[in-house]
């Protein structure tokens, strides 16, 4: 038992990222299922479907799950709507300030997490009143920070900042990674990109597969003009490059962004026009397995190096 297994009920300090376009009501549950916090990834659903996705998962679900709110998406009000109806007893919002919803879900019984990518948004969501924080680093795919802060740097930063729970983000898709980050602070682990490549994502096959074969220096950052966004370099990605090269504006990068995008790569698997997101760990994952063997894996890895470290005495 630590804080983040205590604030959630559930039994292991790990979190399912969710992830645009990939995280569903079935790989919400196989997670909670298995003994982390499952989250449906809201950004990409309209409100009619985020309700069917939480009551499916209630079905399929006796244990805590969650929902991820990004605040720049539209629909935000009737997603707050249906999440305090639905009794969902965990959010988590990111891309947004959180100062302009928490203290309405915290009044409805709901635990309120933030994601933030620096100390300066940590203490701000702290102060909003969050019940604990997503440290996310440089490594992370999606949407990510523009001060490019490393995970390896930013949760011991964090985590001396802030009084509330800290949960690593970025780069983590093992349970040595796991280990690591809660040794250099957090309470927990947020995990994206791993569970991307399993049977429950509702990722496009093909998505998944171009990640099984993604190598090291395959995912950039970019779109930092507009928001910054962890992508696999496809010819989406380079036509971006061009754009960049001929010193565009940030209008023509958002022009040839478009609408949909990530949809047309991750959901409906155009690997050529669409926009894949993804985080760096894409290069290590090599299997695709079912999420809860994911978990298990992730859990039996840590347990083993905890126990090897407590032998270690210089």
């Amino acid at each position: 038992m630590n804080r983040i297994t205590e604030l959630f009920k559930i039994k292991y300090p790990l979190i399912q990222g969710g992830m645009i376009w990939c995280s569903g009501w079935e790989l919400a549950s196989a997670v909670s299922n298995a003994g982390g916090l499952g989250l449906i990834g809201s950004g990409s659903m309209y409100p009619e479907i985020l309700r069917e996705q939480i009551l499916k998962c209630q079905a399929a679900t006796d244990k805590p799950f969650g929902v991820n709110i990004p605040l720049l998406y539209p629909n935000i009000e009737e997603h707050l709507t249906t999440v305090i109806e639905l009794k969902v007893p965990i959010v988590f919002t990111s891309a947004g300030n959180p100062k302009a919803h928490t203290a309405r879900l915290k009044a409805s019984g709901i635990t309120v997490v933030h994601v933030v990518s620096s100390k300066k948004f940590a203490l701000k969501a702290q102060e909003a009143g969050v019940d604990a924080i997503v440290a996310e680093g440089f490594e992370a795919g999606g949407h990510n920070g523009r001060e490019e802060t490393t995970t390896l740097c930013l949760i011991p930063s964090v985590a001396e900042a802030v009084d509330i729970p800290v949960i690593a983000a970025g780069g983590i898709g093992s349970g040595k990674a796991m280990l690591a980050a809660m040794i250099l602070g957090a309470d927990g682990v947020q995990v994206g990109s791993r569970f991307i490549a399993t049977p429950e994502s509702s990722a496009h096959v093909a998505f998944k597969e171009r990640i099984l074969e993604a190598e090291e220096g395959d995912t950039k950052l970019t779109l930092k003009e507009i928001t910054p966004v962890r992508l696999l370099n496809n010819p989406f990605y380079q036509e971006l490059q061009t754009i960049y090269e001929r010193k565009g504006t940030s209008e023509e990068l958002a022009t040839h962004l478009g609408r949909g995008r990530a949809k047309k790569g991750m959901f409906e698997g155009d690997l050529v026009a669409g926009e894949l997101e993804v985080g760096q760990v894409s290069a290590m994952i090599r299997v695709m397995k079912p999420a809860g063997d994911v978990v298990k894996e992730l859990i039996t890895e840590f347990n083993d190096l905890a126990s090897q470290l407590k032998q270690l005495n210089f």
